[in-house]
């Protein structure tokens, strides 16, 4: 079985974005040719028939410019302060982009405390579905303005691969500045090798998660493994590509050889409380 070309057989997908994906390095502000690309391959994922939810980070460092902010924020009050400028800027452009393709999008925030309560748990999926079921392209973030050291996911990868598996996705596309899985730092070691598929996530791969290069996101090939260790449990494929130009989100789905593409295990041990439990 070629399993690339079951990427195309795919039919609820999770997207996730990073900070540095969908700003200008020069001046963190927003990148809108390419944020209007991404929307316009959402909009065309959806129009085949799939349900698609984007995860997608941006808020403080959109935020942050709004704010005239050179650096980055460090402390907490003004980090939630740039989110909360941030994120509605965000949303703002979201919202106008997706109803230029004739799609509506939705806004869910979310902390660890959503997923841990079960109460809340079972209604932010019963909110996904509803959602999914009128049509709308869920944005999801991190609530930021409100999260604190002891609710936080941490990072929008992790995040994206609790999304995944709440809402049974089968499938989680990281998109990031890198190409996907190498067996050591490629920036660092010329003769790193790249590893295009993973069809069991162990232990030595888990400990080649090397730091993030990126002054504007918070998650590196750590978290994203971290994701995958989650995604793949749950029953979805996981890829990580880079998201450089977002027209590679036709690509994937075409079955084209980009990226790494982790293989779902469907592991009936797993339960996704227990995960968040180990994490708390």
């Amino acid at each position: 079985m070629n399993t690339r070309e079951e990427l195309k057989n795919k039919k609820r997908i999770v997207v996730k974005i990073g900070s540095s994906s969908i700003t200008h390095p020069e001046t963190g502000a927003i990148n809108l040719t390419k944020l209007e690309i991404l929307v316009r391959e959402l909009c065309d994922l959806k129009n085949m028939g799939k349900d698609v939810i984007l995860v997608s980070s941006g808020a403080i460092a959109v935020g942050r410019q709004a704010a005239g902010l050179r650096r980055r924020p460090e402390n907490l009050a003004e980090k939630q302060a740039c989110a909360a400028i941030g994120q509605a800027q965000l949303m703002m452009i979201y919202q106008k982009l997706f109803s230029e393709y004739g799609h509506q999008a939705a806004q869910i925030l979310m902390t660890k405390n959503t997923m841990i309560n079960n109460l809340n748990r079972m209604n932010a999926s019963n909110t996904f579905e509803e959602l999914l079921q009128m049509g709308a392209i869920p944005i999801v973030n991190e609530n930021d303005t409100v999260s604190t050291y002891e609710i936080e996911f941490g990072d929008n990868d992790t995040l994206s691969a609790i999304v995944a598996a709440l809402i049974h996705a089968d499938l989680l596309i990281l998109l990031s500045d890198i190409d996907g899985l190498y067996t050591d730092d490629p920036h660092k070691n010329p003769d790193a090798v790249f590893i295009d598929y993973v069809d069991h996530l162990d232990d030595q791969l888990l400990k080649m998660g090397k730091g993030s290069s990126s002054d504007v996101g918070t998650g590196g090939m750590s978290t994203k493994l971290s994701a995958a260790r989650i995604a793949t449990a749950s029953g979805a494929d996981m890829i990580i590509a880079n998201g450089e130009d977002f027209h590679i989100l036709h690509k994937l789905i075409q079955g084209n050889n980009y990226g790494t593409l982790f293989q779902g295990q469907h592991d009936k041990d797993f339960y996704l409380i227990d995960i968040l439990d180990k994490d708390s």
